[in-house]
C-alpha cells in the first residue's frame, strides 16, 4: 500500500540534517565574488526624478567612481608587481655571440611590463585633470550647479586617496626603477636597428622621469589644481568635512575611517600653498585641532604591509611644496622613529591590541548576550499573531541597534588591528630572541624583525582571541541575516518616515513657517521620501500645508511597511540638509552643524545633525552581507609583498607567516581558551585568497596562498595529533602512577595534567579551506592510527637494545598506551589496540608462532640471562654476575624517540624511568608478572617450550663433558688421615686430582649445571606468577560458577545442574521470549547457549597444573637417559668402603 504524500513529507519532517559540528570557524569560509562597497545599482540615474538639479553631481559622481575603479585596479597592479630582472638568465662566455638575441627577448619581456607603468602614468595624469576639473566646477562663487553632495565628498576623497596610494607605492617598490633601468638599457642595445625611435625615447624619458621623482602624482595634481586659483574654497571644505567626520566618528567603517586620515595631510598641504590661504583655513578650522588628530594617529595603514606617518609626509612634502616649508607647527609633529621615549609608552598602549582585551572581552560579552535576546525576541514576535505595533517597534528598533552596535564594535576592533600590524612595521624590533640568532635567517631577517620576533607570546594570544571574537560575531550576525533583514528595512523606513512626516512638519509650522527658501527644501525633502501610503492619518500631503494645525494634534500612525530608501534618495536627503542648514555658502565658517548664524534653532539643529549622520549609516545597514564581509576582513594579515621585494627572496618560510604564527601558537601553548579556537587562524587563508582574486585579481598570489595553505594544514594535523596524543598519553600515566608515590612527593602537583577540551575538534568533519571541504576527524584519526603504531613499534624496539631486566619498563609502558586508547578510542574511531599490538609484533598470521616480544625475551635468555645472572636465594632474584660476562653480548644504544613516545609529559616520564630503574639491576616476582601479561596464554607456551628444550640439549651437551672428567679422576683413592683436618684433606685431594688439562670443561660443565638450575628457578618464579594469577582469576568467576568452599576447605558446587550465571540468562532469555512483543527471540536463545558455553570453559581451567612439576619431571626423564652412564659402580676405594 502506497504512503500518502502528506505522511511521506511529514515524516522526513522528522528527519535533521543538522549534526553535532561547532561553528568554530568564521564567516569567510568560501570563496566569493559578490562581496562590494555600498553604491548605487543604476549610477544615480533616478536622481534626476526628483528634480533637484543635480546633474552635474550626479555626473561627477559616477566620473570619480569610474575613476576610483580603475585607480584601485591599477593600485593592486603595482603592489604585486615583482622584479623582472631576477629571472634573467646570465649568458656564460661561450655564449656571448647570442647576447644580441638575449636584449631583444629581455625587452619585449620588460617592454609588457613597462606598458603597464606607462598605463599608470596616463591614467593618473587624466584622474589628476579631472579631479582638479571637478574641484574647479564645483568652487566657483557665483554656484552655477549644484553641489558637491556628501557623496560627492566621498568620490573626491576616496580618488585623492588612490592617488595619493599610487604615489606612496611608486616610492616604495625599489624593483621598479631597478626594472626599468634594465629596459632603458636593452632598449639602447636593440634599438640602433630601428628607425625613428624619437617618439619612443621621448616616451621612456617621461617615464623615467615619472618613475624617478618622489611625489609625482601629487606635485601634478597640484599643478592641476592651481592653474586657476578657485579650489582653494573645496579644498577647505573638504578639510572640514574631514576633521568633522574624525572627530565624530562619522565613519561608521573602519576603511572610511583611514581614508580621511590619509588624504588629510596630503589636504592640509595642497590648502595652504600660500600664506593668505593658510590663514583662511585656519580660520575655519584651528590648527589645533589638525596637530591633535595628526598626533593620536601618528601611524596609518596604507597598504597590508605598508604604512603612512603623517609628520613623516608632511615633513617630505614640505621640500616640494615650498609654501608649506613655513608651517612650522606641523613640521615639528615627530615621525614614528622619532618619538620620545616617554611618548612611546603611551602610543603602544594605544595601539597595542593586548592593553585593550578588557574592554574588548567586556564589549563581546554584553553584545553577544544583547545580541541573543534581541534574537529571541524577534523569534517570538515572528511566532506571535496579532502582536501590538507599538511592542513590535520596539523589538525591531532595538534589533537595529544592537546590528549598528555590532558594525561598530567589528569596524572598532577590526581597525585596531590594522592599525596595530602599521605600528608593528614602523617599530620593528632591535635584535631577535637569541633562542633564534643561531639560524641563517639573513635573506628574511626584516620581515622576522617586524613580524615574526615583534609579537610576544601575550601579544599573539590577544591577537588571536580578537580574531575570534571578530569572527564569531560576524558569523552570528550572518547567521541570522534572513531574520533580522525585514526588521532593518522597516525600522529604515520608520526613522526616515517619523522624520520627514513628523519632525519636519513640526519645523513647517513652527521654524520654518515664514522661510519660503528654507520651507521649500523641506517640502522637496518630504516629497522625495514621505510614503504617503503608510500613513494612517494623514491622506494628502498638502493638506498640512493648508490648514493651521495646533500642537496637540496627534502625531502620524505609520504601517509597519519593509521598504527601505534607495541609494538616491539618501543621496537626495543628505544634500537637501546641507543645503537647509548652510545654505549653499561653501565659506560658512565653523562647519556643518558647528555654527549658530544660520537661524536654526539648537534644537531643530540637533534633530537634522542627527538624522543627517543616520543616513549615512542606512547604506551599510542595507548592504548587511557586503558590510558583515568587509569588517570581517583579516586577510591583510598574510600579506608581505613589500617585505618580499626588500628581502630579495621568492617566499619566506612559513614560520614567518603571521596566520601559521597565530595557529603553532595555540599549539605550543596548549592554552584550553584558545584550544577550540585553533581553526580561526585558517580563515586568515579564506580572506587573503579572497583579496588576491577579487580586489588585487592575481592567480599567483592565489596560487602561493594555496601552496601555504596546504602546508600549514599538514602541519596543523600534524602537530594537532601530536598535542591530542601527548595530552592523553599524560592523563593515563598520571592516573597510572602511583598515588603514594605523588602523596610522597613534595611537588607532587606537577604530576597532575590540566585539564584540556578537544571535544570541538573531534566532531570538525566540515572543515571549510579556499572552497575545498575537509574532514578533519578522518584525518586525525589516520594519523592517530599511525601514532600508536610507531609508538609501539619504538616501544619494541627499545626493549629489543635492552636486556631482559627492561621487561617491567616495557609493560609500564604499554599499560599508559593501551589505556591512551581507551580515552582516545571514546572519541574517534581507531582500530583496535589488539589489532594495531599483534600487528607491530608480526603476530598476525595463522602460521605465526612467535612475537616480537617471545623472541626477544628467549633470544635474551639465551644469550644474556642464562649464561650471565646468577640467583640470589634470599632475595628470590637473579643479578647479574659481577666476575664478567661468561658471553658478552655487543649492544648499540636505542635511538632517542620523540618525547611524546614515553609518557606525555617531561615530569612524568622522569617519574615512571625513576620507578622503571628500580627493576633495572635484577630479575624477580615484578619480572615475571610483567613477562606473563606481555606474551600471554599464547606466546607463554613457546617460551616454556624452548626453554625446556635448551635445558634436555644442556644436558644432551653436558653429558661428553662429564664422562671426559670422570676419566680425569685417579683410579683409586684411599681414607684421608684426619690428623690433617679439613685444610690437610683438601690439600690431599687437590694434589691426587689431576684436573688441570679439563680445567676449560669443569668450567663448562658446572656453567651448563648454572644454567640447568637457573632455568628451574626461572620456572619456578613463572609457576608462582601463574598460580597466583589463576588464584585471582578463581576468585572473580567461582561466585558466576556455584563454587563455595566446602567444610573441609575444599571446593564445593553449590548448584548441580546450573551454574548462576547460566541459569540468570536462561530465565532472562525465556521471559523475552514468552513477551509477545519479542519479534525475533533467537538472538537471546544463542546468547544463553553461549553462556553454558562460557561456564564449561571455565570449570575446566579450575584444576590447572603447576608449570614446576611438569619442568621438573622433563628435566628427570632427560637424566634419566644419560643415567646408565653415570650410574655406574665407583672405582675409588673411598666410595668403595
Amino acid at each position: 500500500m502506497a504512503i500518502p504524500v502528506e505522511e511521506a513529507i511529514a515524516a522526513l519532517s522528522t528527519f535533521s540534517l543538522e549534526d553535532e559540528q561547532p561553528d568554530v570557524q568564521g564567516l569567510a569560509v568560501l570563496l566569493s565574488s559578490e562581496r562590494y562597497a555600498t553604491n548605487s545599482p543604476i549610477e544615480y540615474s533616478d536622481v534626476a526624478a526628483y528634480r533637484l538639479s543635480l546633474g552635474e553631481d550626479t555626473k561627477a559622481i559616477n566620473q570619480l567612481n569610474t575613476l576610483i575603479q580603475e585607480g584601485k585596479e591599477m593600485a593592486s597592479l603595482l603592489y604585486t608587481y615583482r622584479s623582472c630582472v631576477k629571472a634573467l638568465p646570465q649568458l656564460p662566455d661561450s655564449m656571448k655571440h647570442s647576447q644580441a638575441d638575449l636584449y631583444l627577448e629581455t625587452y619585449q619581456v620588460l617592454d609588457l611590463e613597462m606598458s603597464r607603468l606607462r598605463e599608470i602614468q596616463r591614467w593618473q595624469a587624466s584622474a589628476a585633470s579631472k579631479l582638479a576639473a571637478d574641484m574647479q566646477r564645483f568652487s566657483r562663487p557665483e554656484r552655477l550647479v549644484n553641489g558637491p553632495t556628501v557623496t560627492h565628498f566621498w568620490s573626491m576623497l576616496k580618488l585623492l586617496d588612490v592617488l595619493l596610494q599610487l604615489d606612496h607605492l611608486k616610492n616604495a617598490k625599489a624593483s621598479i626603477p631597478n626594472d626599468f633601468s634594465w629596459y632603458k638599457r636593452t632598449f639602447t642595445q636593440v634599438s640602433t636597428q630601428w628607425q625613428d625611435t624619437d617618439t619612443m625615447r621621448e616616451e621612456l624619458d617621461d617615464l623615467q622621469i615619472f618613475l624617478s621623482t618622489r611625489w609625482a602624482i601629487l606635485l601634478n595634481l597640484h599643478a592641476e589644481m592651481f592653474r586657476t586659483n578657485t579650489v582653494e574654497d573645496i579644498l577647505q571644505v573638504l578639510i572640514v568635512f574631514c576633521v568633522e567626520s574624525l572627530e565624530l566618528d562619522f565613519a561608521l567603517l573602519f576603511p572610511e575611517r583611514h581614508t580621511l586620515l590619509r588624504v588629510l595631510p596630503v589636504l592640509v598641504v595642497l590648502a595652504t600653498s600660500s600664506e593668505k590661504e593658510s590663514e583662511s583655513l585656519y580660520k575655519r578650522v584651528k590648527i589645533n585641532r589638525l596637530l591633535n588628530i595628526f598626533k593620536n594617529d601618528p601611524v596609518i595603514p596604507a597598504f597590508p604591509d605598508l604604512h603612512l606617518s603623517p609628520a613623516a609626509m608632511l615633513k617630505e612634502l614640505s621640500s616640494y611644496f615650498q609654501n608649506f616649508s613655513s608651517q612650522i607647527r606641523l613640521l615639528t609633529l615627530p615621525a614614528p622613529h622619532e618619538i620620545p621615549p616617554r611618548e612611546l609608552q603611551d602610543y603602544q598602549r594605544h595601539y597595542l591590541i593586548l592593553n585593550h582585551m578588557g574592554t574588548i572581552r567586556a564589549e563581546h560579552d554584553d553584545f553577544s548576550i544583547r545580541f541573543a535576546s534581541a534574537m529571541n525576541q524577534m523569534i517570538t514576535l515572528k511566532s506571535s499573531d496579532g502582536a501590538d505595533n507599538d511592542w513590535s517597534r520596539d523589538i525591531k528598533g532595538n534589533m537595529y541597534d544592537t546590528v549598528v552596535e555590532g558594525f561598530q564594535l567589528l569596524s572598532r576592533w577590526t581597525g585596531r588591528i590594522w592599525e596595530q600590524c602599521a605600528w608593528k612595521f614602523s617599530r620593528p624590533c632591535k635584535e631577535p630572541p637569541m633562542s633564534d640568532s643561531h639560524q641563517d635567517s639573513a635573506t628574511f631577517f626584516d620581515y622576522e624583525k617586524v613580524v615574526r620576533w615583534n609579537y610576544t607570546a601575550e601579544e599573539r594570544r590577544a591577537l588571536l582571541e580578537l580574531i575570534g571574537y571578530i569572527k564569531s560575531i560576524g558569523l552570528m550576525m550572518q547567521h541570522c541575516d534572513t531574520l533580522v533583514s525585514e526588521a532593518l528595512w522597516e525600522t529604515i523606513h520608520m526613522e526616515v518616515q517619523d522624520f520627514v512626516q513628523d519632525k519636519l512638519d513640526t519645523m513647517l509650522r513652527t521654524t520654518f513657517r515664514k522661510k519660503k527658501d528654507l520651507s521649500r527644501i523641506l517640502s522637496d525633502m518630504r516629497t522625495l521620501s514621505a510614503d504617503w501610503m503608510a500613513n494612517t492619518s494623514k491622506a494628502d500631503p498638502e493638506q498640512h500645508l493648508l490648514h493651521q494645525e495646533t500642537e496637540e494634534m496627534r502625531q502620524s500612525t505609520f504601517y509597519p511597511r519593509p521598504v527601505a530608501p534607495t541609494a538616491a534618495q539618501i543621496h537626495c536627503l543628505q544634500f537637501l540638509i546641507c543645503e537647509l542648514v548652510s545654505g549653499g555658502n561653501l565659506r560658512k565658517p565653523g562647519g556643518l552643524f558647528g555654527n549658530s548664524s544660520s537661524g536654526i534653532p539648537v534644537e531643530d539643529l540637533k534633530q537634522l545633525e542627527t538624522f543627517f549622520y543616520k543616513l549615512s549609516f542606512f547604506l551599510h545597514i542595507l548592504d548587511f552581507t557586503a558590510t558583515i564581509g568587509t569588517l570581517t576582513d583579516l586577510g591583510f594579515l598574510w600579506f608581505r609583498e613589500f617585505y618580499l621585494e626588500s628581502s630579495r627572496v621568492i617566499q619566506f618560510p612559513i614560520e614567518c607567516s603571521l596566520p601559521w604564527m597565530l595557529v603553532d601558537h595555540v599549539i605550543e601553548s596548549q592554552d584550553a581558551g584558545l584550544l577550540e579556537s585553533i581553526l580561526i587562524p585558517l580563515d586568515l587563508y579564506n580572506d587573503s585568497a579572497q583579496h588576491a582574486l577579487t580586489y588585487l585579481k592575481q592567480r599567483f598570489l592565489y596560487d602561493e596562498i594555496e601552496a601555504e595553505v596546504d602546508l600549514s594544514f599538514d602541519l596543523l594535523v600534524q602537530k594537532l595529533n601530536e598535542v591530542i596524543f601527548t595530552y592523553y598519553k599524560s592523563c593515563a600515566a598520571s592516573t597510572l602512577l602511583d598515588s603514594s608515590f605523588t602523596y610522597a612527593c613534595d611537588d607532587g602537583d606537577k604530576y597532575f595534567v590540566k585539564p584540556l577540551r578537544f571535544d570541538a575538534i573531534f566532531k570538525l568533519r566540515r572543515v571549510m579551506i579556499l572552497g575545498r571541504t575537509i574532514d578533519l576527524r578522518s584525518l586525525i584519526t589516520q594519523r592517530m592510527n599511525k601514532l600508536f603504531r610507531e609508538n609501539i613499534d619504538f616501544l619494541l624496539e627499545r626493549f629489543e637494545y635492552g636486556d631482559l631486566c627492561g621487561v617491567v619498563e616495557l609493560q609500564q609502558l604499554l599499560d599508559i598506551l593501551e589505556l591512551t586508547h581507551q580515552s582516545i578510542s571514546r572519541f574517534l574511531e581507531l582500530d583496535s589496540y589488539s589489532l594495531m599490538i599483534s600487528e607491530m609484533q608480526e603476530n598476525l598470521s595463522l602460521v605465526s608462532y612467535s612475537s616480537r616480544i617471545s623472541s626477544q625475551i628467549w633470544n635474551e635468555m639465551q644469550t644474556d640471562f642464562l649464561p650471565n645472572f646468577i640467583l640470589c636465594n634470599t632475595t628470590q632474584r637473579f643479578v647479574r654476575s659481577l666476575k664478567g660476562a661468561h658471553h658478552s653480548s655487543q649492544r648499540s644504544d636505542a635511538s632517542t624517540g620523540k618525547p611524546y613516545f614515553y609518557c606525555g609529559s617531561h615530569d612524568l616520564t622522569m617519574a615512571y624511568q625513576g620507578l622503571a630503574g628500580l627493576y633495572r639491576d635484577f630479575f624477580g616476582i615484578p619480572h615475571m608478572f610483567a613477562v606473563v601479561k606481555l606474551l600471554g596464554s599464547r606466546s607463554l607456551p613457546g617460551i616454556i617450550r624452548a626453554l625446556l628444550d635448551h635445558i634436555s640439549s644442556k644436558i644432551t651437551a653436558m653429558v661428553p663433558k662429564v664422562t671426559g672428567l670422570q676419566e680425569a679422576l685417579p683410579k683409586s683413592i684411599g681414607l684421608l688421615p684426619f690428623d690433617g683436618g679439613i685444610a690437610g684433606c683438601q690439600k690431599i685431594i687437590h694434589e691426587i686430582l689431576t684436573w688441570e688439562a679439563k680445567s676449560d670443561v669443569k668450567i663448562e660443565v658446572l656453567h651448563d649445571l648454572k644454567e640447568i638450575g637457573s632455568a628451574l628457578y626461572w620456572m619456578s618464579l613463572l609457576d608462582i606468577v601463574l598460580r597466583q594469577i589463576d588464584t585471582t582469576q578463581f576468585m572473580q568467576s567461582a561466585p558466576w560458577l556455584g563454587l563455595v568452599p566446602g567444610s573441609d576447605g575444599q571446593v564445593k558446587h553449590a548448584y548441580s545442574d546450573n551454574t548462576p550465571f547460566t541459569t540468570l540468562l536462561s530465565a532472562a532469555t525465556s521471559a523475552v521470549a514468552s513477551s509477545p512483543a519479542c519479534a525475533n527471540p533467537s538472538s537471546y536463545l544463542v546468547m544463553s547457549k553461549q553462556a553454558e558455553a562460557a561456564s564449561l570453559l571455565y570449570k575446566s581451567n579450575l584444576n590447572s597444573g603447576s608449570v614446576l612439576e611438569y619442568a621438573l619431571a622433563f628435566t628427570s626423564a632427560a637424566l634419566d637417559r644419560h643415567y646408565s652412564k653415570w650410574s655406574a659402580t665407583p672405582k675409588t676405594e673411598l666410595l668403595g668402603r
